[in-house]
């Protein structure tokens, strides 16, 4: 008999699952759930490569969720939209895995193999989630965005504005997440390089989120368009899948 996907934790996960959370704080409620119950995944239990990654999510989410109770946003109903759409193409590709479909994006794919070992490093699991959820998510939770509040990704906009926000989010809270994925060596190094790594890892997060919002653009333009629209889908998830490989592999974890 087959063992189920997650474990001992299957069925929590699987009914966590089966919920579609409707607004920000859901989204937070659903990834704290999630993460108490990734790290009692077997065998890598504590250094789970997803919870790398949801911890992470976690964190960021929960302050935009602050930063909407505190007016931060010039169109709070885009960023919490947004929000819902992003989180949500995540919890599919996690149902998607749960059901071992053919339908799993690659760029999930690879990290979710390494859930049953040969365990990885903390900070190469986080970036391979950012990796997918950035590169392949993100454009498409955009489209659907602007799609269903009947407006379109536009430079300079309010809502361009507060998308670019949440790179300074990024860059508030990237020192301290970082550091929480070092081993002691690794600290040391990074006692040494001074503000360098933070800095490149913000510049890193700004580009990469840059090309999401260029490939939306894109995105839109063909919305209408199926086989035009797959052709991109397949683009941008063989393109993540390639990446997240690599910050997976042996180099990519020396390059962190």
């Amino acid at each position: 008999m087959t063992e189920p996907v997650w474990g001992p934790v299957h069925q929590d996960i699987v009914g966590l699952l089966a919920d579609h959370p409707a607004d920000v704080p859901a989204v937070v409620d659903h990834l704290t759930k999630l993460q108490d119950l990734l790290v009692r995944l077997p065998p890598l239990e504590e250094s789970c490569p997803l919870a790398d990654f949801n911890k992470l999510y976690l964190v960021i989410t929960s302050t935009v969720l602050d930063g909407l109770y505190e007016d931060r946003f010039h169109d709070p109903p885009f960023l919490a939209r947004l929000d819902v759409e992003f989180a949500a193409r995540y919890f599919e590709a996690l149902r998607f895995w749960t059901d071992s479909s053919p339908s799993t994006p690659r760029a999930w794919e690879c990290l979710f193999k390494r859930m049953r070992g040969p365990d990885a490093r903390p900070l190469p699991s986080a970036a391979a989630g950012v990796n997918a959820h950035i590169n392949y998510d993100l454009p498409f939770a955009l489209v659907t965005t602007f799609d269903s509040l009947d407006s379109e990704p536009i430079d300079g906009s309010d809502q361009h504005c507060d998308y670019l926000e949440i790179n300074k989010i990024f860059a508030e809270r990237i020192p301290q997440l970082r550091r929480g994925y070092l081993d002691r060596w690794q600290l040391m190094i990074d006692m040494v390089n001074g503000d360098i790594d933070d800095w490149y890892q913000g510049e890193l997060v700004e580009y990469t989120r840059n090309v999401a919002w260029r490939n939306a653009q894109k995105i839109w333009r063909c919305r209408h368009d199926p086989e035009a629209r797959e052709c991109e889908r397949t683009r941008l998830d063989d393109n993540a899948a390639l990446l997240g490989r690599l910050l997976l592999s042996p180099l990519g974890a020396f390059l962190q």
